[in-house]
């Protein structure tokens, strides 16, 4: 992480774009998330999720809910024998194959005919609680990836993840103990094994990062909460639940480990999951701070060669935040990534697209969806953040506070990216659910700051490509409120309001004869800025 810049310091860069920098990773497009399996049949969601892929990257998507009921996988028969079936899922894995994205598979939730209790949790009911014979799910976690293997190839699910469950920390979400987990782990793990054993399996997958003792014991215990303002968050010690007894666990069962997994949300709700508390944020740098304490656990464990995949991540898990139909998001995600650079295999973003229904379908247009794109395809500031990142090149040249220079090896193009998160903004964007008015208060936050450039080693002449993202271009709820704010937009408008959506602002100029390039500009709050530009031949 890097030390935060002051209110009125400019953000500037010197560069040599011949510089052969060191190799980038992009952890941020590994992956990206979504609701659950049955809604991936849908055309908008495939249609969402293969623009995410062209133009932001991404390699693999997870969702819950593979082996729900309503994508029929298991059930028991009238005579109590288990009935497999496996044809919606093969349309869903068929898709997501041909648009060239890969399953980053979460078995869970339990079908109803094993669950031990059901209907836990959702708008959809999902069983989130153990099975009930666990001996039946070892088999069902077999069959279905055999039946992976003979249709897709063992050298393809070999490039899959297998991460055991969703967030069994959290009751609604598995209505069991920590010991019951960890042994479902272990079953699961050697199940999926049995079939290859070069296939990758992981967890915890737990949620979140607490500063507080509440799941030191088999189950959460409220009593442990510590209650806390926003001005003591950041004196807490916090830590990823569960992964110290995890590791521990399959070290001594000799029970395998590919990754871990859980969910860094930057918020105070771990401490709050019951409703009691405001919904504070932590520090702006709360996720750059948390990936590299997951980073030392697992370096210094046992299984120091294990990948780390945080398989969720927003700046909040609330699907009713409309903080994530806003700008600022947009440039969270941007800080946050870059100051993270380095320390984890993925940081998946939760979600893609609006067409998520745990809570059910949305009020209106935008209604704090998680997703990047809304139910009817208009992209939110979050999708251009990503397609920005996805922009950078795989060499690393430079980096200061609030920008990154970048270059491709293959192409010689150069690429940075700059961004304007307030100073006066210390906290990760706040929370704004049940109405706007804290996302339009936070959009206020901060004041203009320069960007100063300059770029050497260009080719002679070269065009430089500039993009921004700001609060009139690019934004589509600020479109979407020029237009009265339709609560169910036409047909017309809602084309209208896709292409303004897209239409970030450009400019471009040129490299001067000796390959210099300078950019000076104002950069308003919640600003992203994007430069590119071809390198010198040789360089």
């Amino acid at each position: 992480m890097t030390q935060p810049v002051t209110d009125d310091e400019p953000i500037r860069l010197a560069v040599d774009a011949g510089a052969d920098g060191s190799h980038l990773d992009h952890f941020w497009s590994r992956s990206v998330g979504a609701g659950r399996a049955n809604e991936g049949l849908r055309a908008d969601w495939q249609d969402h999720l293969a623009l995410v892929v062209e133009e932001c990257g991404f390699s693999y998507v997870r969702f819950h809910g593979i082996f729900h009921d309503d994508m029929f996988v298991y059930r028991r028969g009238d005579h109590g024998t288990p009935v497999y079936y496996f044809g919606y899922l093969d349309a869903l894995v068929d898709r997501l194959l041909e648009i060239g994205v890969r399953p980053f598979i979460e078995l869970g939730f339990c079908p109803r005919d094993l669950a031990r209790e059901t209907e836990t949790v959702f708008w959809w009911k999902g069983h989130g609680a153990p099975p009930r014979d666990m001996d039946a799910w070892g088999e069902l976690v077999t069959r279905t990836v055999r039946h992976w293997t003979d249709r897709y190839g063992v050298d393809e699910v070999r490039h899959w993840y297998f991460e055991v469950w969703n967030e069994p920390n959290l009751k609604p979400f598995f209505a069991g103990t920590r010991t019951e987990y960890l042994q479902l782990y272990e079953v699961t793990a050697r199940a999926v094994k049995a079939v290859d054993p070069q296939l990758r399996v992981g967890g915890p997958a737990t949620s979140n990062f607490v500063g507080d003792n509440r799941f030191a014991g088999e189950v959460e215990d409220t009593s442990a909460r510590i209650v806390a303002d926003s001005d003591e968050l950041d004196a807490l010690d916090w830590q990823p639940v569960w992964l110290h007894e995890f590791l521990a666990w399959c070290h001594e069962r000799r029970a395998p480990v590919d990754f871990v997994s859980c969910h860094p949300y930057p918020t105070d709700w771990a401490l709050d999951e019951h409703g009691h508390g405001a919904k504070l944020t932590r520090d702006a740098d709360a996720t750059p701070r948390d990936l590299a304490t997951l980073r030392k656990i697992v370096s210094d464990s046992l299984f120091p060669d294990a990948e780390i995949h945080l398989t969720q991540w927003s700046s909040s898990s609330s699907s009713r935040d409309h903080t994530h139909d806003h700008l600022q998001t947009a440039t969270f995600v941007v800080h946050s990534v870059l100051e993270s650079i380095g320390q984890v295999d993925s940081l998946s973003y939760w979600t893609f697209t609006d067409v998520f229904e745990e809570a059910g379908a949305g009020a209106e247009l935008f209604h704090g969806g998680l997703g990047m794109i809304t139910v009817p395809g208009v992209v939110k500031p979050t999708f251009h953040a990503y397609r920005m990142l996805h922009q950078l090149g795989d060499r690393l040249i430079a980096q200061v506070p609030g920008i990154v220079a970048t270059k491709h090896s293959g192409s010689g193009r150069c690429s940075l990216l700059a961004y304007h998160y307030p100073p006066q903004m210390s906290r990760a964007v706040p929370a704004s659910v049940g109405d706007r008015a804290t996302a339009e208060a936070t959009l206020t936050t901060g004041a203009p700051r320069r960007l100063s450039v300059t770029v050497d080693g260009l080719a002679p002449g070269a065009s430089v490509g500039l993009e921004r993202l700001t609060v009139q271009d690019g934004n589509a709820l600020a479109v979407w409120k020029e237009m009265g704010a339709p609560s169910e937009p036409t047909r017309e408008q809602l084309s209208w309001l896709r292409a303004r959506a897209r239409a970030t602002r450009v400019s471009s100029s040129t490299a001067d004869a000796a390959g210099r390039a300078e950019v000076d500009e104002m950069l308003e709050p919640w600003t992203l800025c994007l430069i590119t530009a071809e390198v010198a031949a040789g360089r």
